[in-house]
């Protein structure tokens, strides 16, 4: 694998690698599953994949950001309404990964 990828697939699961942002990551993901199955990218407000978790906006901030930051997401401003976004490459990415690794045989003792 081109060190390239292994760094971003770095980012992609040291972002996730956190409890909330696995989740609002997830919540996106079940949000997106239809639309992303006809290849269009749903857009979903914050407030939606917040759901139940009782976090404090500057929490919120700073995970959207990582989220962000680690190209999971896009985010776009409607007033003040945040829109997030899968980022489907980075979704494409993580699927071949899995998909190569369950496609290898395993080793048997």
């Amino acid at each position: 694998m081109d060190a390239v990828i292994e760094t971003r697939l770095a980012r992609i699961f040291a972002a996730l690698s956190n409890r909330h942002r696995l989740q609002m990551y997830l919540r996106l993901l079940e949000e997106s599953r239809i639309d992303l199955s006809k290849g269009r990218t749903h857009e979903c407000f914050l407030a939606k994949l917040l759901g139940d978790a009782r976090i404090t906006a500057p929490t919120v901030s700073h995970h959207v950001k990582e989220l962000s930051d680690a190209g999971l997401i896009r985010t776009q401003r409607e007033g003040k309404q945040l829109i997030i976004s899968l980022e489907p490459t980075s979704l494409a990415l993580v699927k071949s990964v899995f998909a190569g690794a369950a496609a290898r045989p395993t080793a048997t003792k």
